[in-house]
């Protein structure tokens, strides 16, 4: 015979004192590992918001990243006109060859610097990608040493304002503009022609070539003739496939959410046990009584387990709620947050994000927390000898 929720409900609340203080010391560990895994997802989610589908990206065979590929002008001037390229309403081709160089830049309100990715793209770059549109300024001019800027990088860095320059190489570059990237990882560059970039650089070759297919169809015939030519010896794959390959900088975080979610997770365990096992103290007597009545063992173990569960997992409601409260108070506030790309070593800009499904990963987790923080106060509320529970004061 199973003991009916009600009286668990009852319980938590003649001791809401213990139970106020469990709930809440379970709902700032579940916040804390939902915002950590907010990070992680984030950067996951700047990644896999890049690109677009019908792009298709070159780089050299063997390098993992554009700021580690080197393809040649005579590559590009091959590249561009084979068949299946797209072309644009004036008859060129949609193509664009590209140089990825790391500067480095003051922090806007903080001391030292951090690197940043300066992009260097043709003609065709910006037709390449639509999602990014300019919001303040105008695009650069070829020629005149002037660079525009992510709107979210702009907030980072001292000089990436309208107006306001910055060292790359020997030179000094003007801002004079800002674009958004809609949450890609185009929100983490600054973009000028690639030509004076490879100029300022003293670079012979391009990192990578964009290119935009015809069709489908064109699409797998590109890919399997440019990979297939040992000549130019180069890889393809499609820009959105590459951009969710670049996920290595999150993975750091995944690993810190799961360790501290651990490390908070043991010391919550020990204060869900604690509350369970004075919570059997004080209900020695009540215990024997309900041995009497007919319960079985299995009855109060499964009903001091569904106790410490419940309370559990409205701490984890809680701590699943102040989570999302923070991630709207960012997203309100427009507030940023900058982490290092291990593939390029520049400084990533992102805004971690709290999703549905995170939250109730919060909550499975806090119930994990309260089933194990139960368990050893169930059982030996379930092996106390009857006559001596009903003699305890």
């Amino acid at each position: 015979m199973a003991l009916p929720l009600k009286y668990n409900y009852r319980n938590v609340l003649v001791r809401w004192r213990s139970t106020l203080s469990t709930v809440l010391g379970i709902a700032l560990v579940v916040a804390v590992f939902v915002l950590l895994r907010g990070l992680a997802r984030g950067i996951e989610s700047t990644n896999g918001n890049t690109g677009d589908p019908r792009n298709i990206l070159v780089v050299r065979k063997g390098s993992q990243a554009e700021s580690g590929s080197l393809v040649s002008r005579d590559h590009y001037r091959t590249v561009q006109f084979l068949d299946g390229v797209a072309r644009n309403a004036a008859g060129e081709p949609v193509v664009s060859a590209e140089l990825v160089m790391i500067v480095s830049a003051a922090r806007r309100g903080a001391p030292g610097e951090a690197n940043t990715l300066l992009r260097g793209i043709t003609a065709r770059g910006m037709e390449l990608r639509p999602q990014v549109t300019l919001v303040d300024g105008r695009w650069f001019t070829p020629g005149r040493r002037e660079v525009v800027v992510a709107r979210r990088l702009a907030g980072r860095f001292q000089g990436f304002e309208v107006g306001g320059t910055f060292k790359a190489g020997a030179e000094r570059l003007t801002v004079v503009g800002h674009f958004d990237g809609t949450g890609s990882a185009f929100d983490s560059e600054a973009w000028m022609d690639a030509d004076e970039c490879r100029s300022i650089f003293d670079r012979d070759m391009y990192s990578s070539l964009l290119l935009r297919p015809a069709d489908e169809a064109s699409a797998k015939q590109l890919i399997d003739r440019i990979q297939n030519d040992k000549r130019l010896s180069l890889r393809v794959e499609r820009e959105v496939d590459y951009y969710a390959k670049q996920t290595m900088t999150a993975v750091p975080i995944k690993y810190l959410a799961g360790f501290l979610g651990i490390a908070m997770s043991i010391g919550a365990v020990f204060a869900a046990m604690n509350t369970m096992y004075a919570s059997v103290a004080s209900r020695t007597r009540e215990i024997g009584t309900l041995r009497v009545l007919g319960f079985s063992r299995r009855a109060v173990v499964a009903c001091f387990l569904i106790e410490g569960s419940l309370l559990a997992m409205i701490g984890g409601v809680v701590g699943s709620v102040l989570a999302w409260a923070v991630y709207a108070y960012v997203v309100v506030r427009g507030i940023t947050f900058g982490t290092l790309d291990f593939q390029s070593f520049a400084e990533t800009v992102f805004q971690f994000r709290v999703t549905p499904d995170l939250m109730v990963l919060g909550v499975i987790f806090s119930a994990c927390i309260g089933f194990a923080g139960s368990l050893l106060p169930a059982l030996r509320a379930s092996r106390l000898p009857v006559i001596s529970a009903l003699k305890s004061l």
